[in-house]
């Protein structure tokens, strides 16, 4: 790939309700340590250069960041670290966020959120982003269950003004319709990426495509490795030929083929890097034939 510097808004835009982001944004799930996220025996990111990592993130015109309250090691935290780096917030930045899943102070998880503990986990997030209101909330889906009550609750708070907008992550394709039932919905966060998608990620993907939703892919680079990130060493000799064939690294490929999957397909990757953070912004204007997107599609088998 080129050495010009790279732009965020190379792979174009996206709505999210009625705000606009760049199809390239960024992940904090693993800006906090060092290591896989949510490891015990990690120390914790440099705080300077995280700070300095969203910071620059912006620069090249990110404006969607997704983040937890559950995002954290010793000494870090995603959301207070985005608050710190970038508040007080331009009106075109996007920050998305997820409830249900919570972990104590020492880091372990807790149980899944009932309806009535929602509340508390959407103020949590608004206290450490600094915010009166938050932009988007997913629910994070335990399973195929029911999530009406749930999802109710959320829908709850938007009517109140907490909330400007709702979502899903880990999610099925019924409980889509379940949602929707009760809200607007305006993103899906799935595993999904090269050899790491579920054997209904394509209906779920094309569905969100034909009601407007963005699809939201997360391990989109790490596949397999996921909280771990990836494994460099082991890629498919298919996709390092790709990555040749463009000058560009293996992580680049992953996640140009993520985004040619539809105009909805938005990216979040994280890094703690700088020089992984332009390297997964500039993947953002990398266009891989069609032929190279089918033969990247073969590799592996639907993740279970």
């Amino acid at each position: 790939m080129t050495s010009k510097t790279p732009d965020a808004a190379a792979a174009g835009t996206w709505k999210l309700g009625d705000l606009t982001v760049n199809r390239v944004g960024f992940g904090a799930m693993r800006l906090t340590q060092n290591g896989p996220a949510f490891g015990k025996d990690r120390g914790p990111h440099d705080r300077d250069r995280a700070i300095a990592v969203l910071r620059r993130a912006v620069e090249l015109g990110v404006n969607h960041i997704d983040t937890a309250a559950f995002y954290f090691s010793p000494l870090r935290s995603a959301n207070e670290l985005i608050s710190r780096a970038l508040g007080p917030y331009t009106d075109d930045l996007v920050i998305t966020t997820k409830v249900g899943p919570g972990r104590g102070p020492g880091g372990d998880w807790l149980d899944w959120a009932r309806p009535d503990q929602l509340r508390g986990q959407v103020e949590e997030n608004i206290r450490q982003l600094g915010r009166d209101h938050l932009d988007v909330v997913n629910l994070r889906v335990n399973g195929p269950a029911p999530i009406s009550e749930q999802f109710g609750a959320l829908a709850d708070l938007r009517k109140e003004g907490l909330i400007r907008h709702l979502g899903l992550s880990n999610v099925w394709p019924e409980q889509i319709a379940e949602a929707r039932a009760i809200a607007p919905i305006v993103c899906v966060q799935n595993r999904y990426g090269i050899g790491e998608r579920r054997a209904d990620s394509q209906d779920i993907l094309r569905t969100c495509g034909e009601l407007g939703i963005a699809f939201v892919p997360f391990y989109a680079i790490a596949g397999g490795g996921r909280e771990g990130g990836a494994d460099v060493t082991a890629e498919h000799e298919a996709l390092l030929a790709v990555a040749r064939a463009h000058d560009a690294s293996p992580a680049q490929v992953r996640l140009a083929w993520t985004l040619q999957q539809g105009p909805h397909v938005l990216a979040i990757p994280g890094t703690g890097n700088p020089a992984h953070l332009e390297a997964n912004v500039a993947a953002g204007a990398l266009r891989l034939t069609e032929d190279e997107t089918r033969r990247l599609a073969a590799l592996g088998q639907n993740a279970g």
